[in-house]
């Protein structure tokens, strides 16, 4: 049986820890983005473009990493 904390990873060729490191910096970044687009919301003169640039540089590494 294949070890499933290596399965996913190792597809998309990447060992666990990489993989690890990617996700959490990711979550990260989501929780970043979160908290920005909820001001933003209340307040729409704050983070004006800054949450769709965050959305656009992690979907770049995304497309990037996967296209490896």
């Amino acid at each position: 049986m294949k070890n499933p904390f290596t399965k996913h990873p190792n597809s998309i060729g990447e060992s666990y820890f990489t993989h690890m490191s990617h996700a959490l910096k990711y979550s990260i970044q989501f929780i970043l983005l979160f908290i920005m687009t909820f001001v933003h919301a209340f307040f729409p003169f704050l983070f004006v473009n800054t949450s769709s640039k965050l959305v656009k540089r992690i979907s770049k590494h995304l497309d990037n990493r996967l296209s490896k």
